[in-house]
């Protein structure tokens, strides 16, 4: 039977006391079975001992950290993907193997959950470290339980670390919004740039749109926060993430309406079809496109 143990907090804060539950998982035997159990069942025991230098028969938390933190190779950024979209999988249950997958990928993604904990404390200022650290691993946890990450096209682990940063701008912003006067007075000062959290916001949505083919580059100019592109971007990648339009659909509408069109033509050769029929889909995509925005009669 999988039994999680419970870990009496140790100081130095979220990270540190999630580094010493870890080794606590690691020494434990039940799920030491558990994750030698799952990288059988999915066949990926054998790429996992391989990359890992392992017998496969002792995979354990270990080895599966080490192939979800992989160095620089198309095998193992490969087999990296392979295995976090399993354990998203996993994590959608609503046993306590869920929560053991869930709780691997927070461990696999700490590296990111400290860059953004970073940013939004310096981005927002009044919170500690602690405190949005906190807010940072919920969200991980939360978004890697949703089952929306392990059927979206792109990089799994770039798309787990934009809805959690989303879903943590959102949180920091609602905190700031019970202003009363002060809020309405604040609104009247001449200075429309956004802020922290619609900078971050438009950055995930970049991030996400180039993690899925939609733009050539993830970085956001913060003009581009409140644009007409920018809310595209984000429909697009909604329908594509609801099955209404393919990712190829996303593509024939992202790379067109923009200010840097690419060319009928050289798209068809990237998607390896005519200019014509690249149109037709691009056509084809844009209704689905508006009949999901339309209300319900």
């Amino acid at each position: 039977m999988l039994d999680l143990p419970t870990t009496t907090p140790a100081a130095g804060g979220i990270f540190a006391r999630l580094d010493a539950e870890w080794a606590e998982l690691c020494a434990d035997t039940s799920v030491r079975a558990a994750v030698t159990d799952w990288l059988m069942t999915d066949r990926l025991a054998d790429d996992v001992a391989a990359v890992t230098d392992s017998w496969v028969r002792m995979l354990g938390p270990e080895q599966l950290l080490a192939a979800l933190r992989p160095g620089r190779s198309v095998l193992s950024d490969a087999l990296t993907d392979a295995v976090l979209r399993s354990l998203l999988s996993r994590a959608t249950g609503h046993d306590r193997s869920a929560t053991l997958a869930a709780r691997i990928i927070v461990q696999a993604m700490l590296p990111a959950a400290v860059r953004m904990t970073r940013g939004q404390v310096r981005g927002t200022g009044g919170r500690t470290w602690d405190d949005v650290g906190h807010m940072v691993i919920a969200a991980l946890f939360e978004v890697a339980r949703s089952g929306r990450i392990h059927t979206r096209p792109g990089r799994p682990a770039a798309n787990l670390a934009l809805d959690a940063l989303s879903r943590v701008c959102r949180d920091l912003a609602a905190d700031c919004e019970p202003g009363g006067e002060d809020l309405a007075a604040a609104e009247q000062i001449a200075d429309h740039r956004p802020g922290p959290a619609e900078r971050a916001h438009a950055a995930a949505i970049r991030a996400a749109a180039h993690a899925a083919g939609l733009t050539p580059q993830a970085a956001v100019d913060e003009e581009e926060v409140s644009s007409a592109r920018l809310k595209l971007l984000e429909l697009v990648l909604d329908a594509m993430e609801q099955g209404s339009i393919s990712t190829a659909d996303g593509q024939a509408i992202a790379w067109h309406y923009t200010d840097t069109a690419v060319p009928d033509a050289q798209a068809a050769r990237r998607a390896g079809t005519t200019a014509a029929a690249w149109r037709r889909r691009r056509s084809r995509a844009v209704d689905r496109l508006k009949a999901r925005l339309r209300p319900a009669a």
